[in-house]
């Protein structure tokens, strides 16, 4: 029903512009109408997502955050705790509570309850490092594959998250933690020859090598991903660093914030305008081009081209430059326009709006071909956020702005759930209705893409106080 729906006021929307084309603006201002658009994000991050989030989510037995809930926001008997998921809520309640003035010490409470967990059972006490997977008592969870392994990608978003929390409570031990996780990974993670981190490590910290014969350059193996570099683990270092920057300038953090925007922007990024995924530890991308039709389809998630990853980094690079204070930085907003332009050129449903998951150049091929039409909520947060910014950044550009419109209106049409509350995972449009009693929150799904993506949109739409 939402799509006919959609199809019908779409055909009403171009029947009208046809009819009035020509005819002078007449009602509201730009300024106000951006006014207006700010206040329908604000009354939809307020009662869409954090509303529902918290204090809901906030763990009052054990500590930290509650990780699963069904479609109607009821708890599962199952509650594993997520470095990851865990110290996104850090940093999306910090955030929240610099955003709203007057509901600071709510938020910074809840902020400070997650730090506390991160603190108390995360770190790992012998070793150091962030532990990836706990039991919701903060136990390490024997039966799980990461009970002697931790991830990059998981210790940058705690860095992230205590970051964050810092900015806004300037505790000494926030600030204390997040240096340390800095130096653990610059210890054990970091590639001194080829530059960049590695993702895997065991957990002393030592990296996962690709040794034994199963791995060696077998990149269609289910864990063939085990001892090679990715953009994902790479974006959200460089996030994570750029986050750290903001209140704490060092020296090395600075060379290190530089080193993972340049590898991004002039390694990972390929001519077309989209990253590769995995790499050799020289960075040599892994590729399934010479691969049968069959194998890239079924191996898919080792090479293929993810537009919500491309349109997020591109926002990701333009704040390190910014942060890092690199003046007149031309190449990092060439390379990202450009980014933002391949994803919409080739991943833009033109039928819904919205971006798609996916899909892959095969040879011989100019044309790029989708293998994946669904979704995922956290991709198109990222496009709302990179298109708004694009449309500041090149104002006589307008389809920029014009797509930022088109994708709030998707996004209220076929991602928020306006009986339960929430966002679904994967938009309505181009999923099955099994999705609307999809899970509202899991260890892969929390309110920092959507949060992030509405506040900076709002800040932009209000402009500068």
């Amino acid at each position: 029903m939402k799509k006919l729906i959609y199809l019908l006021v779409s055909f009403l929307y171009i029947t009208f512009l046809i009819a009035f084309i020509g005819c002078e603006p007449q009602g509201e201002s730009q300024d106000q109408y951006e006014e207006n658009l700010a206040e329908d994000m604000t009354s939809s991050l307020k009662n869409d997502i954090l509303r529902h989030w918290y204090p809901r989510v906030i763990d009052s037995v054990y500590g930290g955050y509650l990780s699963n809930f069904d479609y109607q926001w009821e708890p599962l008997d199952d509650q594993p705790k997520f470095l990851v998921t865990q110290a996104r809520h850090v940093w999306t309640t910090s955030r929240t509570a610099e955003f709203f003035p007057g509901q600071e010490g709510e938020y910074l409470e809840y902020s400070e309850h997650g730090f506390d967990f991160l603190k108390d059972h995360f770190w790992d006490q012998e070793y150091g490092g962030f532990y990836t997977l706990l039991n919701r008592d903060g136990s390490v969870m024997l039966t799980s594959s990461y009970v002697d392994s931790k991830r990059s990608y998981g210790n940058a978003f705690a860095i992230y998250g205590m970051a964050s929390l810092y900015a806004v409570n300037e505790d000494p031990e926030v600030l204390d933690l997040a240096k340390k996780a800095f130096y653990w990974l610059e210890e054990h993670a970091h590639d001194q020859e080829h530059g960049g981190y590695y993702q895997h490590l065991n957990r002393d910290g030592s990296v996962m090598q690709r040794e034994t014969p199963e791995f060696k350059n077998q990149p269609s193996f289910d864990a063939s991903t085990i001892g090679y570099k990715d953009q994902n683990t790479s974006i959200h270092l460089l996030e994570a660093f750029t986050e750290l920057y903001k209140v704490w300038p060092d020296s090395l953090l600075r060379e290190r914030t530089e080193e993972m925007l340049h590898l991004i922007r002039d390694v990972m990024v390929t001519d077309r305008g989209y990253l590769n995924l995995f790499f050799q530890p020289d960075w040599t991308p892994i590729s399934l081009q010479d691969s049968s039709v069959e194998q890239i389809k079924q191996f898919y998630d080792i090479d293929h081209v993810s537009f919500g990853h491309d349109i997020e980094t591109a926002y990701l690079m333009l704040e390190a430059s910014e942060i890092l204070g690199i003046e007149n930085d031309e190449k990092t907003l060439d390379v990202s326009k450009k980014m933002v332009d391949h994803t919409i050129k080739n991943g833009w449903d033109l039928q819904y709006d919205g971006i798609y998951y996916g899909g892959f150049y095969f040879q011989g091929q100019d044309s790029i071909t989708i293998l994946n039409s669904a979704k995922t909520w956290w991709a198109q947060a990222e496009a709302l956020n990179s298109l708004l910014l694009m449309s500041r950044l090149f104002p006589k550009e307008t389809d920029y702005y014009a797509l930022f419109e088109n994708q709030w209106d998707y996004i209220k049409l076929f991602l928020i759930d306006e009986e339960h509350g929430g966002w679904y995972a994967w938009g309505l449009d181009r999923s099955d209705d099994q999705q609307q009693q999809g899970l509202k929150a899991q260890i892969w799904k929390s309110p920092y893409h959507n949060g992030r993506a509405l506040m900076n949109c709002i800040a932009s739409l209000r402009g500068p106080d």
